[in-house]
């Protein structure tokens, strides 16, 4: 701690169309930034996580005291998800494939990459309100789908329906897409296999398969 808002590894604009940069530039000094500052203001004080990672606090999330949980959760969950979502999207073109084995795996656990792609994107409108769509990696090494309200993730142990290890995910809060898409969420939820940085994926996937 403190805790601070992490650099992209592309320009505002990379993303773009799928990605305006006025709404990645809105997104993450606006949005993700009121995270990071309410996520270190709510630990201001408490010695005892002073040296905790944003992992070690998602998944440890019991153990937050009660009195500031609620802020911890929102605004870390808000932290830690926006910090991964960054880095699973590059610009079109530049964001490899998946690997053999977690193509397998999705296709051990959904059938096929369109039936997971179909599925992903139900789990996104789905998802009342705000909130968000994952890939995860389970204990037994398999993949599911699952989503989450506000934000919350999957490492969430006993706060969530389903914990593993985020592989993806996906920003279904209007305030995502809503200057280029509007109401248009399954718009957004197609173009967004454009960006999908495939490479960071298969990275996080074989961390969590070791």
């Amino acid at each position: 701690m403190p805790f601070t808002l992490p650099t992209l590894p592309y320009a505002d604009n990379a993303l773009e169309p799928t990605i305006d940069s006025k709404t990645m530039l809105i997104h993450r000094t606006k949005h993700h930034q009121a995270y990071v500052d309410n996520l270190n203001k709510a630990l201001d004080g408490q010695p005892a996580f002073a040296n905790w990672t944003m992992d070690e606090i998602c998944v440890q999330l019991g153990s937050i005291p009660e009195t500031i949980r609620a802020m911890v959760r929102n605004n870390g969950g808000g932290h830690w998800n926006h910090s991964m979502f960054w880095q699973i999207m590059a610009p079109t073109g530049q964001g490899g494939a998946p690997s053999a084995g977690l193509a397998a795996a999705i296709d051990a656990s959904c059938g096929s990459m369109d039936s997971f792609k179909k599925s992903f994107a139900e789990a996104g409108m789905k998802r009342f309100g705000s909130g968000w769509a994952w890939l995860v990696v389970k204990g037994d090494r398999s993949v599911a789908i699952t989503s989450t309200p506000n934000q919350d993730n999957p490492l969430m142990k006993g706060f969530v329906d389903m914990a593993g290890t985020p592989l993806m995910g996906i920003d279904v809060w209007e305030h995502a897409y809503y200057l280029n898409y509007q109401n248009r969420r399954a718009d957004y939820l197609a173009a967004w296999w454009d960006v999908v940085n495939w490479n960071e994926v298969n990275r996080r996937f074989t961390a969590a398969a070791h």
